[in-house]
């Protein structure tokens, strides 16, 4: 495995003299009697983009909920921004995550609302922001995203991409410190995930934001991530730099950046599809 600290000497300078923003240790998460993650640790510096793949099953999407405390560690810690999540009681993690930012896969817009009105959300009720000035915060995010002219339109308006920037202008509406992002190019053509891409590495470079994104799209993770960490049946098979990754000679990393099928998984012909 490539160690977490050798492919942040290789990231270069985005982070902020070495302040640690997520750090991760012996996690193991289980549903009911079922480990969904095992003995998975890693570090996310300030200002750096993190990328988690792997293939469906492997505990992504179980690591992005944990980390945002949506589900307390069986074993292991888990530190956010400072703070134990595993020891915060309800009401400090309302009070922690006015300081994260969270894109869902689909934008997660409510069709009710204006997409105006969605990204205000956080702020009318977080912060008690209202009238103009939450107005105005919401208009320049939006602009930030590329999407100026959308305050007005509701969801059913927008295209898949634009409904993925709009949820991402309300992801930085409380200028979050940490933005965690859930398959944001999922189900975009390729032009508009590399327009997903560009805004996610611009805005970081702009706003030093800390982002940490789950996807199972191998070029938007080689594009986007300083550091990449891949999942294998709930545990870390390797992480380090796009270049370390490419390299090496891990037969199951190997197998995924590849995009080769699992030779353990049998497939038959014609088994339930009708085909003879």
């Amino acid at each position: 495995m490539i160690g977490a600290e050798e492919g942040r000497k290789d990231r270069g300078s985005a982070g902020k003299s070495g302040e640690l923003h997520i750090r991760v240790r012996d996690l193991d998460v289980a549903y009911d009697d079922r480990a969904v993650l095992s003995d998975v640790s890693f570090a996310v510096s300030a200002s750096e983009i993190v990328v988690v793949m792997g293939r469906s099953g492997c505990g992504k999407t179980t690591l992005l909920k944990t980390l945002i405390g949506l589900i307390r560690p069986r074993v292991g810690t888990v530190d956010v921004l400072g703070k134990s999540l595993g020891s915060m009681d309800e009401d400090e993690l309302e009070i922690f995550r006015e300081r994260i930012g969270m894109l869902f896969q689909f934008g997660a817009l409510l069709n009710s609302m204006t997409v105006g009105e969605n990204v205000m959300l956080p702020l009318r009720r977080q912060r008690n922001v209202d009238g103009e000035m939450a107005r105005k915060v919401a208009e320049l995010k939006l602009a930030m995203v590329g999407l100026p002219e959308a305050f007005d339109l509701y969801p059913s308006q927008l295209s898949g991409g634009m409904k993925k920037r709009a949820g991402f202008a309300r992801a930085l509406i409380l200028d979050p410190d940490i933005v965690f992002f859930d398959e944001p190019t999922s189900g975009l053509d390729p032009n508009t995930a590399a327009e997903m891409d560009s805004l996610i590495t611009g805005l970081r470079k702009v706003l030093g934001t800390t982002m940490l994104v789950v996807t199972h799209d191998l070029a938007s993770a080689f594009s986007i991530g300083d550091r990449i960490i891949m999942m294998h049946e709930g545990r870390i098979m390797a992480q380090g730099t796009a270049e370390q990754i490419r390299a090496s000679r891990d037969p199951d990393v190997r197998m995924f950046v590849e995009r080769k099928a699992d030779p353990s998984a049998e497939f038959t012909a014609g088994a339930g599809s009708g085909i003879e």
